[in-house]
């Protein structure tokens, strides 16, 4: 009798998300995003991507793996959904940190720090590992196909550790600031 009640507790909670035109976010994914927003402070990306690395230190990427909000406004007036994007966030964002953290070695002050960032990727790609390229829009399946083909000699830009993590912080609340009723930060 209480499964009954709670199961039309949730389907109600879910059709008031419906109707209002909002798409619902994984707990798990606002928890592991509210931790990420939370290494990610400026004081910590200024002291371990900006003073722990020589001047004008740059990291060579994919020019896919910069994301920047811009890029994410185009997105969405081409109506790309916000699973989509989130999609997309994830992959690119996970990538930039993973380059980052490939140039260091282990007893860099970085180390540690970019460690702990990819070990909250790696929580949240659990949560992504259900989405599928097919279930997102042609364009951010591209994209993220392209971000992890090894191999393809694509563009390459040279780009300060700091920036990374400035645009995957700046994108991330853009996308997970309203659904996960972040208060603005």
């Amino acid at each position: 009798m209480a499964t009954v009640s709670m199961q039309q507790g949730y389907t109600a909670v879910l059709w008031v998300l419906a109707v209002l035109g909002m798409e619902a976010t994984a707990l798990g994914e606002c928890e592991l995003t509210r931790l990420l927003q939370d290494k990610l402070q400026y004081e910590m990306r200024l002291q371990y991507m900006k003073h722990y690395f020589p001047i004008n230190y740059m990291v060579q990427v994919q020019y896919e793996e910069v994301l920047r909000p811009s890029n994410i406004t185009r997105l969405r007036n081409g109506t790309v959904s916000e699973v989509a994007l989130r999609y997309l966030w994830f992959h690119v964002s996970s990538q930039a940190v993973l380059r980052i953290h490939e140039v260091l070695p282990e007893k860099h002050p970085s180390w540690k720090y970019t460690q702990e960032l990819c070990q909250l990727f790696d929580a949240l790609g659990k949560e992504y590992s259900k989405y599928q390229q097919s279930d997102v829009e042609a364009v951010v399946a591209d994209l993220v196909k392209l971000i992890h083909s090894t191999g393809v000699e694509s563009r390459r830009k040279a780009v300060r550790p700091k920036a990374l993590l400035d645009n995957c912080l700046k994108v991330m609340r853009m996308l997970y600031g309203a659904p996960c009723q972040w208060e603005s930060t």
